[in-house]
């Protein structure tokens, strides 16, 4: 068996990758586990070093990387570069705490006993990271690269979205002087990611997908013969407020670059709205022009500023939910006139502002994953809060208002369920900050010390003196 990748834009074959036998699967993961034990015992400051040249070999393949990229799932080439590079950074930066993320705690002799005591950070053995499509290279950074640095062996399965991509992170490492089997890329079917998923020699999984996805994987996990940990990145349906004394011209643009870029396929993308009623007409007045100003075409032209959506079936579950919307009272405010390239039958869908919305609706409940935001108009912090919190999602959310009204921003965080509160910005992932979700967002963590804590386990140490 094997999957091919469709191009989003023309529906044509990009690649085709063959699916290992159940069998070599089993000797795949059988060599991951030989290679850690060889792997886990390198210095920490060599497998440092490892990962610097790893970077360098990624930098040099870039070039290439960016339309191939665009091919793959179909964000406009002209923006496919900053992925490398905001991947490359956080590359950095995790290199670069290392050190501290893994060292030794030694705990105070706080009892006078003279025990000499310590916890370690001990690598899980063989980690598999499954991977999404809509930014690979950043969120297999996230796990790729703590669980080897820690030493780990990883098997990476991506997305058959976006197969292209793991190749690219394999060979740099391999370049870079990466030990045979330390990383492996393995195009699985679902049958055979739930055999791995539950192979006792796999110690660890990480899923970046959906909420359904996710639940198979920790469904399966749970069927193992051995106790394993699971961590979920699951889904978003990423609230805004913006408060009544917040600046106008500078949220604006803000908001609409969080709603629509990489189309809305973000899970920190922002997919809801709620403003303040006293200047609720301009804020939406503004906020559609804004949103008109987009070019909808070929991702491959650089042009383009809004590619199309993943996949046929993923723009026709958008325009059903903006449909749905519409028929139950929604007003739409852009015009299709102004993007006739999206039409019915095609992966192009046009940015698309709501109003009129409610939380009766799907669209402001349930994750859209496409360039569309509605807009709610609200009397109060503690109206917005509400509606904020009333959703099944908790990944990040965003508050908008005057930097003298910081003391209140807090205030109103402490309100959010949500992983995390940005002010003032939006739908942007700093790596010396904890990635987390929370509800049906997922569990677990990425990112920042506690990314590595992940990706190892405790070990006490006691000496008695």
């Amino acid at each position: 068996m094997s999957q091919t990748t469709i191009i989003p834009h023309s529906q044509k074959p990009l690649v085709t990758r063959t699916y290992p036998s159940s069998a070599k699967l089993k000797g795949s993961i059988g060599k991951a586990k030989d290679a850690q034990q060889s792997w886990k015992k390198v210095p920490l400051s060599e497998r440092i070093a490892i990962g610097r040249k790893f970077m360098e070999e990624f930098q040099a393949q870039v070039p290439d990387i960016t339309l191939e990229l665009s091919n793959q799932m179909g964000r406009p080439v002209r923006y496919s570069h900053l992925e490398c590079k905001t991947m490359l950074a956080r590359a950095d930066y995790l290199l670069n705490i290392a050190p501290k993320a893994l060292e030794d705690s030694v705990i105070p002799n706080y009892d006078n006993t003279g025990n000499k005591r310590s916890i370690q950070r001990v690598a899980h053995g063989v980690v598999l990271i499954i991977a999404p499509w809509n930014f690979p290279f950043l969120v297999m950074i996230n796990g790729i690269l703590p669980a080897i640095i820690a030493g780990n062996s990883v098997l990476l399965k991506p997305s058959p979205q976006t197969p292209l991509t793991a190749e690219r992170i394999a060979t740099a490492w391999a370049r870079a002087g990466l030990p045979e089997n330390v990383l492996q890329v393995l195009h699985l079917s679902p049958e055979l990611t739930e055999q791995a998923v539950k192979d006792p020699r796999v110690n660890y999984v990480v899923f970046t997908g959906s909420v359904k996805g996710g639940k198979a994987i920790d469904a399966a996990a749970a069927q193992s013969e051995a106790f394993k940990g699971v961590a979920l990145e699951l889904g978003g349906k990423d609230p805004a407020y913006v408060r009544e004394d917040a600046n106008i011209d500078f949220t604006v643009p803000e908001l609409v670059d969080g709603a629509f870029f990489n189309s809305g396929q973000s899970c920190c993308a922002v997919e809801r709205i709620y403003f303040h009623e006293s200047k609720y007409d301009e804020f939406v007045t503004k906020f559609v022009e804004e949103t008109k100003a987009y070019k909808l075409g070929d991702p491959t032209n650089p042009e383009t500023t809004l590619g199309p959506v993943v996949s046929l079936a993923s723009a026709e579950r958008i325009r059903k939910q903006v449909a749905d919307a519409v028929a139950a009272g929604a007003k739409e405010l852009i015009s299709a006139d102004l993007f006739p390239v999206a039409k019915e039958r095609t992966t192009y869908v046009a940015p698309q502002v709501l109003v009129n919305v409610n939380h009766s609706m799907e669209v402001m409940k349930e994750e859209t994953f496409g360039p569309i935001v509605g807009i709610m108009k609200v009397s109060s912090d503690e109206e917005a809060i509400e509606l904020m919190n009333d959703s099944p999602y908790g990944l990040t959310a965003s508050i908008w208002t005057s930097l003298n009204s910081e003391e209140k921003f807090h205030e109103l965080a402490t309100e959010l369920e949500t992983g995390t509160v940005f002010l003032n910005r939006c739908d942007a992932v700093d790596p010396s900050l904890a990635w987390t979700g929370v509800k049906n967002s997922g569990r677990g963590v990425s990112c920042s010390e506690l990314g590595y804590d992940q990706l190892t386990r405790p070990r006490s140490i006691c000496v008695k003196v």
